[in-house]
């Protein structure tokens, strides 16, 4: 039972980041999307929602970084990455 507890935390773990991920996308979308609508309405005043737009980049990245990071440390782990990403051994000093 312990083995299932801690499974499906670690599944939290990634799904969590990549709701974020996704959840900043959509917030990046909704304002390029805005910005380009309002172009087409002679009435109204075009203007970008920077603030919006910066949120969602800030959780894009924060979310796919925690995953890649993730990924990146289990695959060192298990010995799959190429050479220049292995960990470094260091030689013990000799007298």
């Amino acid at each position: 039972m312990k083995l299932v507890v801690s499974r499906f935390i670690a599944i939290l773990l990634l799904v969590i980041p990549g709701i974020v991920a996704a959840y900043g996308f959509l917030l990046m979308k909704d304002s390029l999307f805005f910005y380009f609508a309002q172009h087409g309405d002679e009435s109204a005043v075009p203007d970008f929602e920077w603030l919006k737009f910066l949120g969602g980049l800030v959780l894009f990245f924060g979310g796919v970084f925690f995953i890649g990071g993730w990924i990146f440390f289990r695959d060192r782990k298990r010995n799959y990455v190429a050479p220049r990403f292995k960990a470094k051994r260091t030689r013990p000093q000799g007298k």
